[in-house]
C-alpha cells in the first residue's frame, strides 16, 4: 500500500475524530491489513515494563487476543517481564507496521487472564509448543543448549499421546488501555497522529496531536 492511500485513509478518519467511539474497531481494521502487508507477525508488539529498580525494559511479544476489554498475551510466569508485571501491573504497547506506515500505542493497567482463559488458549497452540512451555525455565541462567534439548525430550515423553495440561507457571496478562495512540506517517515528517483516551465509563474521546 501506498503512503498516499495510506494518508488518504487515515484523513479520513482524522477529520471525524469526534466519531470514533471504538478505538478497538479502529485497531481491527488495521491489524487486519497489515496481516495482508507484513511479511512475518503482524501482531507482533513491543511489551514495555519497569523492574524493581525502576529501570524500563522492553521486549517483542506476540497479542493473543483483543477486545474492549484490553489486548492480551501469554508468557512464563517465571520470565523477568512476569515479575514485573506482577510487581507494577502497569505496562505499554507499541505496534509498527512497517510496511503499512503505521504505528498504534497503548498504556494500561494489567490484569492476570482467568484460568479459563489460559487453559483454552494453551490447547490451541501447536503440541511441542506446548511442550516447550513445560520445558523452558525462562529468563533462568541455561548451562547449555543441550540441557533445553533433554529437558523437552523428558517432557515428549512424559507427554507422548493425549493432552497437555498447562503448566501452573505459565498463564497471560491483559493490558486494559486508559489510552490508544494512532499514528501514520505524513510526507515531510508531518504525520497524522491521534490519541483516544477513556472518558467517563466505556467511552472514548479522540484528540488529534501535533506530529
Amino acid at each position: 500500500m501506498s503512503s498516499q492511500t495510506n494518508n488518504e485513509e487515515v484523513a479520513l478518519i482524522s477529520r471525524n475524530l469526534d466519531r470514533i467511539g471504538d478505538p478497538f474497531a479502529l485497531f481491527a481494521d488495521w491489524l487486519t491489513k497489515a496481516a495482508d502487508t507484513e511479511v512475518n507477525d503482524h501482531n507482533a508488539m513491543a511489551l514495555a515494563t519497569v523492574d524493581s529498580d525502576g529501570m524500563p525494559d522492553v521486549r517483542m511479544v506476540l497479542l493473543k487476543g483483543f477486545d474492549e476489554t484490553g489486548f492480551t498475551f501469554y508468557t512464563n510466569l517465571g520470565s523477568n517481564k512476569a515479575k514485573q508485571l506482577q510487581a507494577n501491573p502497569k505496562a505499554a504497547l507499541c505496534f509498527h507496521w512497517k510496511s503499512r506506515r503505521q504505528q498504534v500505542r497503548v498504556r494500561g493497567a494489567v490484569s492476570p487472564v482467568s484460568d479459563a482463559e489460559a487453559d483454552a488458549y494453551f490447547e490451541s497452540r501447536h503440541r511441542m509448543s506446548r511442550i516447550g512451555a513445560w520445558a523452558s525455565r525462562q529468563s533462568q541462567p541455561l548451562e547449555s543448549r543441550f540441557a533445553l534439548e533433554k529437558a523437552v525430550a523428558a517432557y515428549t515423553a512424559r507427554y507422548p499421546v493425549g493432552p497437555i495440561p498447562r503448566p501452573d507457571h505459565w498463564s497471560g496478562f491483559r493490558i486494559e488501555p486508559e489510552a490508544i495512540e494512532f499514528w501514520q506517517d505524513g510526507a515531510f515528517r508531518l504525520h497524522d497522529r491521534f490519541v483516544c483516551r477513556r472518558e467517563g465509563g466505556d467511552g472514548w474521546a479522540a484528540t488529534r496531536l501535533y506530529p
